[in-house]
């Protein structure tokens, strides 16, 4: 079988900084797109499957905010041709119910899709030195410079945009703005809290201004990402370290609570406090990613009578390939300047965008592994 000699940051041990290494990169299969990687996000879910939270076999190559230029495709694929650009989201099955629904972020295989490591037959792409190392994840593996990725993952959008920004909206950034545009629907005049801005917080904060909220609420421990928060829409910040949080959004919103919480943290004692928060009929709306197990005392006594909600919401209930283009059109009217939120690192630095990420120096970590981006330098992956 013929190989491709690659690049690539590997996970190989739990709770170790990635190794970038050369790595085999197998034959497309005929359901794979070969994308050419521009850039890809580092996301708090690599961090967490890298850590062992979730269960992707190590060794593995994660990254699921691809970008890049498609220079092969397999016979079967449909959708995408040679030389699109495109951003890389989560992978699905396509034929179980919630896929076949339109549900896809809800795709009853979602696990051995987007964190099993291996395509449906049990092959791996990648190798080194005839280790396997686990691949597709997510359906891309975008911690590398080119990779196999299955047709249900690519996105195709316009090629007036810079690419090396564009990787992001494939989870982070549509998670956040998902949650508020596609699964809350606020009605313009109504209020919403956010608790946490980091990437995924800050999009919900963006999609906010866009639907309408005239009450957009940031909430976080960390006064810079407060200050970009309100370049960016929001209308009242509370740093949570220093202010009492359901007091001081009592009086933001003349006590009647927000309609609207969005928890992006997965701290149980967060989730709790935004329930607190909430006004009657109020619904509060769970996007962080928390370890299997996690459990949240909610008090639902007084409560009862509020009549408010909680649900848990993946990939801002999105269709990828409708979703992610409509952000790309936001993005270029200025209505959704996401990228206020990015600082570029080198693969070579890519362990220090994962470490000031988790300090809270930079809200999204964006590695470049095309620097400067130019669509005539582009050039099919050299064969051993």
């Amino acid at each position: 079988m013929a190989t491709t000699t690659i690049k690539a940051a590997v996970a190989r041990n739990t709770d170790a900084p990635l190794t970038v290494e050369t790595l085999e990169l197998d034959e497309l299969k005929v359901n794979e797109v070969r994308v050419e990687m521009v850039s890809t996000g580092i996301c708090h879910t690599d961090a967490i499957v890298r850590d062992g939270i979730y269960p992707t076999p190590l060794p593995a190559v994660l990254g699921h905010e691809g970008a890049g230029v498609v220079t092969s495709v397999g016979k079967t694929v449909k959708h995408v041709s040679v030389g699109d650009h495109v951003v890389l989201s989560a992978a699905y099955c396509g034929a179980c119910k919630q896929c076949r629904a339109g549900r896809m972020a809800y795709c009853e295989n979602l696990f051995a899709e987007d964190f099993g490591g291996r395509r449906r037959d049990g092959s791996t792409s990648l190798s080194c030195c005839g280790e396997p190392i686990s691949s597709h994840f997510f359906g891309q593996s975008s911690f590398s410079t080119y990779a196999n990725v299955v047709e249900e993952s690519v996105v195709v959008i316009d090629k007036d945009v810079p690419l090396e920004l564009m990787g992001p909206l494939g989870c982070g950034l549509q998670t956040g703005a998902g949650a508020v545009l596609n699964e809350i629907k606020p009605e313009a005049g109504s209020s919403l809290v956010v608790f946490g801005v980091g990437a995924v917080g800050s999009a919900a904060i963006m999609a906010a201004k866009v639907a309408g909220c005239t009450t957009v609420i940031a909430v976080d421990i960390h006064d810079s990402r407060l200050e970009l928060a309100l370049d960016i829409g929001a209308t009242h910040v509370i740093n949570s370290s220093s202010r009492d949080v359901a007091e001081e959004i009592k009086m933001m919103t003349d006590g009647e609570g927000v309609q609207y919480a969005i928890d992006t943290t997965a701290i149980p004692a967060v989730t709790k406090k935004a329930a607190e928060t909430l006004g009657i009929r109020g619904v509060l709306v769970l996007v962080g990613a928390a370890a299997p197990g996690t459990e949240v005392p909610f008090e639902v006594g007084a409560s009862l009578v509020k009549g408010w909600t909680f649900k848990t919401v993946v990939q801002g209930s999105s269709i990828p390939q409708e979703f992610i283009p409509r952000l790309v059109k936001l993005w270029k009217q200025g209505r959704f300047p996401f990228d206020k939120l990015i600082k570029f690192y080198s693969l070579d630095d890519i362990n220090q965008g994962f470490e000031d990420s988790k300090k809270g120096v930079v809200i999204k970590p964006v590695v470049k592994l095309r620097y400067p981006f130019l669509i005539a330098k582009l050039t099919p992956p050299p064969d051993d």
